[in-house]
């Protein structure tokens, strides 16, 4: 059996009205990880050192979810609504909770999270603290946090997460390849 890992980027609206979180996860066999790094990183934006959602044009978007769909690995997302502003921790503390409850079912042991601040990431251990007592006695589940930049397998939860996003806000282009 696989050991799977999963890794985590979010993109989020915060507004009074309409306002969401997304979180989406990318479950990934470890024996692959080599080989779905090395295809990240070869189609990285560049000047920013990874590939970001936001900075591709529409053309590039279109490309990089038809090349993470090919991967035909296991996406998960939670999205949570409504995120009024300033709001946006909250949005992303329940979706996380989710989160680990499915990837737990799934057998995923470590979620690896794009890293943010000191005292977000130590939220979200926090939450991941919070969940295991939701999660059958003696289970394991652990959170690390990496730099974007770092690990090119985040890019793929990236690419899903702005996807899901897109489609939220009326352009089911991204998403419908996923």
């Amino acid at each position: 059996m696989a050991v799977l890992q999963a890794f985590a980027d979010e993109s989020f609206k915060e507004d009074d009205d309409g306002g969401f979180s997304v979180l989406a996860a990318a479950v990934l066999p470890v024996e692959r990880h080599a080989e779905l790094r090395e295809a990240m990183l070869g189609i990285r934006a560049e000047r920013t050192g990874k590939l970001h959602w936001t900075v591709l044009t529409d053309g590039q978007k279109r490309a990089v979810v038809k090349q993470v769909a090919d991967f035909e690995e296991l996406h998960l997302v939670a999205v949570g609504t409504p995120v009024p502003a300033r709001r946006q921790e909250r949005g992303r503390s329940l979706c996380m909770q989710r989160l680990v409850m499915e990837l737990h079912a799934l057998g995923v042991v470590l979620l690896v999270a794009e890293g943010r601040t000191v005292q977000l990431d130590a939220r979200d251990v926090r939450t991941v603290q919070r969940c295991r007592f939701s999660l059958p006695r003696g289970a394991v589940f652990r959170i690390r946090h990496v730099r974007g930049a770092d690990e090119p397998l985040l890019w793929i939860s990236d690419i899903v997460a702005g996807a899901v996003r897109a489609r939220r806000q009326g352009n089911p282009d991204y998403a419908d390849h996923l």
